[in-house]
């Protein structure tokens, strides 16, 4: 049972007649006729009236006029349905990421969504070894990560650097100074996140190598208990600058360059390099592509 023979056959049932059904269809009144037949061959039940003059319908063909017309609706809404995913009504993004990434990836989402507010962003946190075949395998649109990707089926979108610096209430005694030795830092109430990461590995492992101490005192979850933290005067902290940037420039935090502990490295947005991309997740890239900085 075909679409068209089903709207043929509503056509002819709203007119009540063959010729004025063809009319209606731009068709030929045969065509038209050859369409019902081949319908009622294959229910095997006459679906009009042939003895009355108008086109009354069948028992059969009242029950199969009710479905016809529930699946014309079905597919006039799977229509729009793909419309409005491709006019990006609905339609949605997902990004690997780590907790600093989301703070970093914010102005990206902001400007996507001034020119798409009903189009979706999910991000999910991913580890950054993982991410590059995560997004490989379809996982994921986008992840974000702090390496060129080696994988000769991605590219990726370079959207800054970064690196470490030490967040600090602008009381705090070392809050002027633009610069502070490793030592310094470490003789401080230290405030870390509690979560394994390989920078944070790096960072311990060159304290132990100069035979330095670090003053970790408090271990919170999470960035945002960090900062917020620091703010109440509890401590300071070694974070990535840009996930404390409106702190800063709201002068609730001060960043201190800590050279040594500084570890700079790109940001960069990786995506596959081939393949079918969604419309949705292709106006992403985009405004991914208008934050990007050159290489």
């Amino acid at each position: 049972m075909e679409l068209n023979e089903l709207e043929v056959f509503q056509a002819v049932a709203a007119e009540h007649s063959f010729s004025r059904a063809a009319t209606r269809l731009h068709r030929t009144q045969p065509a038209v006729s050859q369409a019902i037949r081949r319908l009622e061959l294959e229910l095997g039940e006459r679906l009009f009236d042939r003895s009355s003059k108008s086109g009354r319908l069948t028992e059969a063909g009242t029950i199969l006029l009710d479905y016809a017309e529930r699946l014309t609706r079905l597919k006039d809404e799977a229509e729009n349905a793909v419309r409005e995913l491709q006019e990006l009504r609905h339609g949605r993004v997902m990004i690997g990421v780590n907790e600093a990434a989301v703070h970093i990836l914010l102005p990206i989402v902001e400007q996507f969504r001034k020119a798409h507010p009903s189009a979706q962003v999910e991000m999910r946190r991913v580890r950054s070894r993982q991410t590059p075949g995560e997004v490989l395998n379809r996982s994921l649109d986008f992840g974000f990560v702090t390496f060129e990707p080696a994988e000769r089926g991605l590219l990726s979108v370079r959207l800054g650097v970064d690196e470490l610096v030490m967040l600090a209430h602008p009381k705090h005694p070392l809050a002027r100074r633009r610069q502070i030795t490793m030592e310094e830092f470490g003789r401080q109430t230290v405030i870390a996140h509690s979560d394994y990461s390989p920078r944070r590995e790096r960072v311990l492992r060159l304290f132990e190598e100069q035979h330095a101490r670090i003053n970790i005192q408090i271990s919170l979850a999470s960035l945002d208990g960090i900062k917020r933290a620091v703010e109440m005067g509890l401590g300071v902290a070694l974070l990535p600058r840009r996930c404390a940037l409106s702190e800063i420039a709201r002068k609730q935090l001060v960043a201190v360059r800590v050279p040594k502990l500084g570890m700079p490295r790109d940001l960069r947005l990786v995506y596959r390099r081939t393949g079918e991309v969604s419309h949705v997740a292709g106006a992403f890239l985009d405004a991914a592509r208008a934050h990007a900085v050159e290489t």
